[in-house]
This record gives C-alpha cells, sequence and structure tokens, in this order.
C-alpha cells in the first residue's frame, strides 16, 4: 500500500535519538532549547516553544492573547478539527470563513465581508486562525491589513507548511502574526514522532507560552511573586499543563531539520510531475500562488463530482494506493452540529469537499511510482 503520507527516518535520525538515549536528560534538557533555538533561526522568527503536538501549540497560544469565555475565534472549516477544538478549550465560540474554492484557503473577500457583518453585530472575533493548508501559506498580509482595521489577532496554523515561504521569507517569521503554529506529526514535512513548535515575535507571548506549557511553574527570578526560599525555588504563577516536548523528539526534530530543504524540494519536483501527467486526463490539483512556495504537505486534487470521487476512492485503494481525504468541513461534524452549524454554510467548502482526493506524496516516492498511481487514476476514469 503506498500511503498518502509517510516519514522519512534515516540513520542519522536514529543515531541522534540514540545519543539523547544514552545521556543524562530524556526530557528537559538541553537539546529542547536546541531545537526550540534552530526552529526560530529557521524561520527567522524571535522565539520558538517546543510542545507535545500542534493542538497544545494552539491551545497555549489562544490562551497567551487572552481569549476566554465571550470571545469568538474564526478558522477556515477545510482543516483538521483542532483548528476550532482550540477556541473550545478556552471557552470562547467558534465560527468559520469560507474558502477560496482555486486554493482550498481562506478566502480574503468572504473573511472581509463576514467582518463588515459582525462589526454591524457587535460580534468581531478575537482570534482569526488562518490555515496553510497543504503547504501553502494564505495571503498574510492582507488578513494582517483587515487585523488592522477591526482589532483581531491572528494565529497562522502552518500545521503543513514547515519550509514554505510567503513573499520570499520563510513561514512562521511571524510578520503578519501573533503566532504560528507548526506540526511534526509523521505525515508531516518532518517529524518528531508527535510534536509541534509555536514561534512568535513578542516575548511575552513567548514567556506565557513557554509557562503553560510545563504547569505554568517558573524559576525565573524576575518573575517570582514571594521572596524565593533558595536555589532550588520555583512558583506557579498561572494554570498550566503537562504539554511538555521531550528530548528524544527534540533530537528527532533536529536531524530532520538538516533536511527540510531537500523534503520540500523533492515534494515540489513530484507535485510538479503529478501535474504533468493528470492534466491530460483534465484532472487538476489545488492552485498555488505566485507570492509563496508550498511546502506540499499534500497533494490534493479535484474530480468533477461526488460520486467519480467515492469511485476514485475506491478504485484506489483496491490497487494498493492509499488515497484519503482533505478534509471534511469542520462544521458537519455532529460535534459543532449540535452547537448550531447545518450543510450549507460555507458553500465552497462543502463543494471542495465534494470533489477533493488526496493524492500519496512524500519523499519516498519516486516518479514511476507516480506514474503508477496516475495510470490507475486514467483506468479508474
Amino acid at each position: 500500500m503506498k500511503s498518502y503520507g509517510k516519514q522519512a527516518i534515516d540513520q542519522s535520525d536514529i543515531d541522534a535519538v540514540v545519543a539523547v538515549l544514552k545521556s543524562d536528560f530524556l526530557t528537559q534538557g538541553p537539546t529542547i532549547v536546541a531545537f526550540q533555538t534552530a526552529i526560530a533561526a529557521r524561520t527567522q522568527s524571535h522565539y520558538a516553544i517546543a510542545a507535545a503536538n500542534a493542538t497544545a501549540c494552539l491551545h497555549i497560544a489562544c490562551l497567551a492573547l487572552g481569549l476566554s469565555q465571550g470571545d469568538i475565534v474564526w478558522t477556515s472549516p477545510v482543516s483538521f478539527v483542532a483548528s476550532a477544538n482550540c477556541a473550545l478549550y478556552c471557552s470562547a465560540s467558534v465560527d468559520f470563513v469560507d474558502i477560496d474554492p482555486e486554493t482550498g484557503l481562506m478566502s480574503i473577500e468572504a473573511l472581509q465581508n463576514k467582518l463588515k457583518q459582525a462589526k454591524q453585530n457587535n460580534k468581531l472575533p478575537k482570534i482569526v486562525i488562518p490555515v496553510h493548508l497543504c503547504g501553502q501559506s494564505c495571503d498574510m498580509e492582507a488578513i494582517h491589513q483587515l487585523s488592522q482595521e477591526y482589532g483581531f489577532r491572528i494565529i497562522e496554523d502552518a500545521s503543513h507548511a514547515i519550509g514554505g515561504e510567503y513573499k520570499h521569507k520563510p513561514i512562521g517569521n511571524c510578520a503578519y502574526s501573533d503566532i504560528c503554529v507548526f506540526s511534526f506529526h509523521p505525515v508531516k514535512i518532518i517529524t518528531t514522532g508527535e510534536g509541534g513548535v509555536a514561534t512568535t515575535n513578542n516575548p511575552e507571548l513567548a514567556q506565557t507560552m513557554q509557562q503553560l506549557v510545563s504547569h505554568g511553574i517558573t524559576r525565573d527570578p524576575t518573575l517570582l511573586k514571594n521572596t524565593s526560599h533558595g536555589p532550588w525555588y520555583y512558583e506557579q504563577i498561572e494554570l498550566g499543563f503537562n504539554y511538555r516536548m521531550t528530548d528524544m523528539q527534540a533530537a528527532l526534530g533536529l536531524s530532520q531539520l538538516n533536511k527540510l530543504d531537500e523534503f520540500v524540494t523533492k515534494r515540489n519536483e513530484l507535485a510538479a510531475f503529478y501535474q504533468t501527467k493528470l492534466a491530460p486526463l483534465g484532472v487538476k490539483s489545488l492552485a498555488v500562488k505566485q507570492y509563496g512556495i508550498s511546502s506540499y504537505h499534500l497533494m490534493v486534487v479535484l474530480f468533477a463530482n461526488a460520486e467519480q470521487r467515492l469511485h476514485m476512492y475506491s478504485a484506489l485503494q483496491q490497487a494498493g494506493i492509499g488515497v484519503n481525504v482533505h478534509y471534511i468541513p469542520i462544521y458537519l461534524q455532529p460535534y459543532y452540529q449540535d452547537k448550531g452549524f447545518a450543510a450549507g454554510y460555507c458553500p465552497n467548502a462543502e463543494r471542495y469537499y465534494s470533489k477533493a482526493l488526496t493524492l500519496p506524496l512524500h519523499p519516498q516516492l519516486s516518479e514511476r511510482d507516480i506514474e503508477i498511481i496516475v495510470n490507475n487514476v486514467k483506468m479508474a476514469l
């Protein structure tokens, strides 16, 4: 079975993890600091905070921005449920902005129109979470301009997008956002097994997120509320969580980071080869805007309708090709329907969902593998 996504682990990755296993620190050690420093350097951000997964990063990002009961978060319906769930973890409410049907990204026009209406109804969002679907950045400069007009904060959900670029700068530099979040799940561009990182340029946000990752505890003398009892002293100054990443994960991440450019280049080459082979069949992939470089986490293609997509899914699975669908619009999940959402809320997102299919894309694939996949698509059509 050719899976739609797969980690690429080599001996250097194994050696890095083994070195930590033989060290004094399996967690809360120096490898975490080294990984955070390397991510900040790679993304050209000032701070990077590692956590157990990207969902944890989204949660602490919302908390750091002061999200609480009565506040509203807007995000894209075409994403994994974590992009919305993080708002509910903070007792806030969540709403959805429809997508651009060509890219699958949050529509700037839909966002602008929704903001105008929300201002009239006094229901503006506190935070907007654009989702960099498949590894391509949303138009962050345009979203930032709207944030200046309407007063919301921005968290980039870049779970798919480490190694991508927006306007000649690495995704994650936070030039147009408060916080940016990456995922290192095994199917992502690089992996730490499970894990995530939040980047920011704001020292106060960085400090808050760092505390929240580890129970809200600090040993920083400048942050203590009471007089220290001695060199062992620490204080819990807020309610945090055990969202820590281990040094073993960080070691794998550091090793993988050395191969990030290679992985992104290979993914772009394979995506271009797919597009060349699929074009004669009339099968198109999501458009990539000229303002950036996608890291191509996913190869999403669009078929004519839901019936054709279902037939294609079944035929390719039977041929040993592990296709998938990314994503069911979040608000169509029963949990969100119980909150009042219903079919028809974001028409573009639903049309996209009815036609979208994710084909295998990862560095271990060859052009010959893609030719086999495309030949199966042709036969199924």
